[in-house]
């Protein structure tokens, strides 16, 4: 056989024989404890209402989502990430739930802490989209423009009622500049030092958010292009990185992950805090979608589509298969 260069001496396919073989050179490896689990929990319904747009997800009651905090515990996941769906009337233009200490959210923090304690991360989104009744993530001013600090003020109150329910971890999530330094001034404020900020550092105005709407009920009148960051741009994330580190940011996250892989290794070389992304609803829904109907191997997908993540860099990873991938892996 002719030699060319290092070949036939050389053969890297000798490292991809058997599954073993594979399974000890893997570069990148899935845990339990990688995934947060988001989780919706709605207001006044009986049953858990199945998301159309999400096969598979729900949003809870309040006792279903504490059944499935408890199954995120056993599976081994880290955390659980809550979203809370206000009853329509109770929506108003400064998004009051998100404050009253009796809101859908705070609630529901109380009841998975009651449920499963220190043994899972609580974590509580900190954004109005799902109390307002405008839809968007902040507070409006005279000419419908989101108000960027007047809506820091709503902010710095709801990480004060988060932590009071017993949040853990809080994101926020709404991309107003500023909003890390206030809500770690807040929450600081009550003597809760002990409270970690994951900041929503690069959330990209995205087309992928829209199952996420269905989940949240969401008001949303416009889009978010005024406050969330353009798709076209990556030096705009750095910047946005340096600002929540230097407000005080414990761990830092890229929103979507599928379409930002290149975002996501860039941040994740740039820091020395943990780093997260968010496998957002419409790349959940697309891969469900095409295994319905048979286009792609769903289980396959799935770890393929997560490994990639983790493989650009993020030490956690947001997404609604958390607790069903954690089970396989275990």
């Amino acid at each position: 056989m002719t030699k060319y260069g290092s070949f036939p001496g050389t053969r890297p396919r000798r490292l991809r024989t058997t599954p073993a073989m594979r399974r000890m050179v893997a570069e990148t490896r899935l845990h339990p404890a990688d995934f947060i689990l988001p989780a919706f929990v709605r207001e006044g319904v009986r049953e858990p209402v199945p998301i159309t747009a999400m096969p598979g997800v729900v949003q809870h009651t309040r006792d279903s989502l504490k059944k499935a905090a408890a199954e995120a515990v056993e599976a081994g996941i880290s955390g659980i990430m809550l979203f809370g769906v206000p009853e329509e009337a109770k929506k108003d233009a400064v998004g009051t739930p998100g404050t009253d200490p009796d809101g859908i959210l705070q609630v529901a923090i109380r009841d998975v802490r009651a449920e499963v304690g220190d043994e899972l991360l609580v974590m509580s989104d900190l954004c109005l989209d799902e109390t307002t009744d405008h839809g968007h993530c902040g507070v409006l001013d005279e000419q419908g423009r989101v108000d960027n600090d007047a809506t820091l003020e709503r902010y710095a109150e709801m990480a004060q009622v988060q932590a009071d329910a017993g949040a853990h971890v809080v994101g926020p999530s709404g991309m107003m500049d500023g909003q890390i330094g206030v809500v770690r001034d807040a929450l600081d404020e009550i003597g809760r030092q002990d409270v970690a900020i994951l900041a929503y550092t690069a959330k990209y105005s995205s087309a992928f958010y829209g199952p996420f709407r269905e989940a949240v009920a969401s008001s949303l009148k416009g889009d978010r292009k005024t406050y969330q960051q353009d798709p076209a741009n990556w030096r705009e994330s750095l910047r946005e990185l340096a600002l929540d580190l230097e407000e005080g940011a414990d761990m830092v996250m890229v929103k979507p992950a599928g379409p930002y892989l290149d975002i996501l290794a860039r941040v994740a070389d740039a820091v020395d805090v943990p780093v997260a992304a968010y496998q957002i609803s419409g790349e959940y829904s697309m891969v469900e979608a095409a295994a319905e109907k048979g286009w792609v191997d769903r289980d396959r997908a799935i770890i393929e589509t997560l490994t990639g993540i983790k493989r650009a860099g993020a030490r956690n990873i947001l997404t609604y298969w958390a607790t069903e991938v954690a089970r396989r892996l275990r």
